[in-house]
């Protein structure tokens, strides 16, 4: 068991956005040093959702998305992948009137309402007094929003997409790089099999790093991203270019969900837009694959390239952590309580 002093105070933990590898690890980090240095951990759970279900006419024991986290529970989990504390995408201070929870849709009955002072309060009726938010741009936008309210917060960067400003690295980043590159190593027997076209889409609403490191790393032989509008008739060119010098008559693109043709738009699934105001991506390497199809006769011979054409989606943001997910969240939790132990507050932790 890990040593504890005097209690110093209790740190909230939870985490929002998409679940990636990594998340457990940080989770335990936090929570093992937080414990050395005699503090209490309370994990969040179902993200910022878990703090505004919380029903004050209850007493603390009796909140569910609540619990106390301890160095034996922690230690089972770290090794498994996603979240044990669960997420979700909800920002407090824009909460539609059909998910304001049911004991407060009395005082609460805007088609869109802030329930910030219900946070507040929340976190000082169940004694948390620092609080780590662990997520991405929207989960973390909505901790600064809490440091201006006074709460003192640090905040870990979470996103397979690596696009979080003030941070070279995302917990989830790696695993998803490297998943990248293994499923389209085993994509690419079939491609080679029928001498096509290996269309693959991947996570990236507005970076590229999640298609551009695969490509640089040779898992592909283009790849088009959120950041450059694109050529679909130079991307044509160059994929039977890249087919009729390769011995297995083949080539290979991976494309951005983000991604979009020149003066052209993203494309979303359609849906209801989240809570942060995002509409559902895809779609992207559909088109992609069917005007790369139609076009590739012009720049072959006449002859049209078949394609295969596959989203690679939660393949990639599942199962446990690879070796540097499960380094950087030990690393990032640590500092964490550093900040904390120091006093200094408002701080997002970056390498």
């Amino acid at each position: 068991m890990a040593k504890t002093t005097n209690h110093k105070g209790t740190i909230g933990v939870l985490t929002g956005g998409g679940d990636v590898p990594g998340l457990n690890p940080a989770i335990r980090a936090v929570t093992i040093r937080a414990l050395r240095e005699g503090y209490k951990v309370m994990g969040i759970r179902k993200g910022w959702e878990g703090l505004i279900s919380i029903n004050r006419d209850l007493k603390p024991s009796e909140q569910t998305d609540i619990v106390e986290l301890t160095e034996s529970l922690v230690n089972k989990l770290a090794r498994t992948g996603g979240t044990f504390l669960h997420t979700s995408r909800t920002r407090p201070d824009k909460v539609k009137k059909d998910n304001v929870p049911e004991f407060l849709r009395s005082k609460y009955s805007d088609t869109l309402n802030d329930l910030t002072p219900e946070v507040i309060a929340n976190l000082s009726f169940m004694g948390i007094d620092y609080l780590i938010p662990i997520g991405g741009d929207d989960t973390l936008s909505y901790g600064v929003h809490m440091h201006k309210k006074g709460v003192p917060v640090i905040a870990i960067p979470k996103t397979m997409d690596n696009d979080v400003p003030g941070t070279d690295y995302c917990i989830g980043f790696g695993t998803c790089i490297s998943r990248t590159i293994e499923l389209v190593h085993e994509l690419r027997t079939s491609a080679g099999s029928h001498e096509r076209f290996l269309v693959i889409e991947v996570f990236g609403r507005y970076a590229g790093y999640t298609a551009l490191l695969p490509t640089m790393a040779g898992a592909a032989n283009r790849c088009v991203i959120p950041e450059f509008g694109f050529d679909i008739e130079h991307l044509t060119k160059l994929m039977v270019e890249d087919r009729n010098s390769n011995p297995s008559r083949y080539s290979v693109v991976l494309v951005s969900e983000g991604a979009s043709f020149k003066n052209g738009d993203m494309m979303f699934e359609g849906g209801e837009a989240d809570a942060y105001g995002h509409k559902k991506l895809g779609g992207i390497g559909d088109m992609v694959s069917e005007q790369l199809k139609t076009l590739s006769g012009k720049y072959n011979k006449g002859r049209k390239v078949d394609i295969i054409n596959q989203r690679l989606g939660y393949l990639v943001r599942s199962g446990a952590p690879d070796a540097l997910d499960s380094i950087v969240p030990m690393a990032f939790g640590n500092l964490a309580l550093d900040l904390i132990i120091k006093g200094t507050f408002g701080r997002l932790i970056f390498r």
